[in-house]
Order: structure tokens, then sequence, then C-alpha cells
């Protein structure tokens, strides 16, 4: 049985480079990394308030080399989830207003199919029960999917919109 652990702010180079893993894997590579410090400096900063309303949990990637036979980074992960809880005014389907959201929940390619991101999400959906948290969502990569639906995740009428501005 594989266990997740809470990140500390340490591990946010790592949990920002396995987001960067997620996000080539759905769009393909991108060489637009400028995002990149000030994410790891928002994981630092949030990581550093265990009471507040983002969390990570992680699993630690095994010292063993991967299948290239190339020795990994001490401190490397191998798998994250992140969560936040959002607050909103409530309504009939959610009288508190209070939900969570889960994103960036991806493992290091060579490192797939071992239950890391099962770990990881399972410890996040208990960290949202101990706060109250009785509605949570995400989004899923087609790969991601049949993860949520083992979990009790199901799909949702409500379509998607997004400005940026």
């Amino acid at each position: 049985m594989t266990l997740a652990r809470p990140a500390t702010p340490a591990d946010a180079e790592e949990l920002v480079r396995l987001r960067t893993v997620m996000l080539d894997s759905l769009a393909g590579p991108s060489t637009d990394l400028g995002w990149q410090p000030a994410a790891v400096e928002t994981l630092r900063r949030k990581l550093a308030d265990p009471s507040g309303d983002l969390t990570a949990f992680v699993v630690d990637r095994p010292d063993a080399p991967d299948t290239s036979g190339t020795p990994h980074t001490p401190g490397a992960l191998a798998a994250t989830a992140v969560g936040v809880i959002e607050h909103r005014l409530g309504g009939p389907a959610n009288p508190t207003g209070i939900s969570g959201y889960v994103f960036s929940v991806a493992t290091d390619p060579d490192l797939r199919r071992r239950g890391y991101s099962r770990a990881c999400v399972e410890a996040l959906l208990d960290w949202f029960r101990a706060r109250g948290v009785r509605k949570i969502d995400l989004r899923a990569s087609r790969e991601g999917e049949p993860l949520y639906a083992s979990l009790g995740f199901v799909r949702t009428p409500d379509p998607a919109m997004r400005l940026t501005l």
C-alpha cells in the first residue's frame, strides 16, 4: 500500500515540475515556462500554512533508477494531487457553500499504474472530509477519469466556460 504524505514548502519545485508533466501530457510540451517561478513561490507560501485552504499530497519517488538507468535527484517526487477549499454562497445542493477543487494530479510517466495518484487523491479527499467539505469538483483527463470514477466522482451536466482577462 502506497502512502501519500502532506507536501511541504520544500516540495514546491517538484510540485511545479509534476504540474508541468501534467500540462504537457494534456496540451503537448510548452516552451513557455515563465509561470513556474510564481507557482513555486505561491506553493511555498500556501504550504507553509497548515491550516490554510490549499494543500498537496505527494508520494516520494522510489530510490531506484528509472527505466533509462538514470538515478533520481534526492527529494524527487513520483506523484502529487493538489486541492483547494473554495467559499461561496450556499444553495440547495450545497447549503454551506464550501466546496473543494482537485487539480494538478500528476505522476511521472515511468511510474504510472502503481497507485501513486490514487494514494494522493485519497489523502486529499480525507483532508477535505476533515474540514467539512462535502462537494468536490475536478476536471478529468481521459486517462484520469477511471481513477476518479472509482473514487465516486461522476460527470456533471454543468458546462464549463472561461473568460481570460
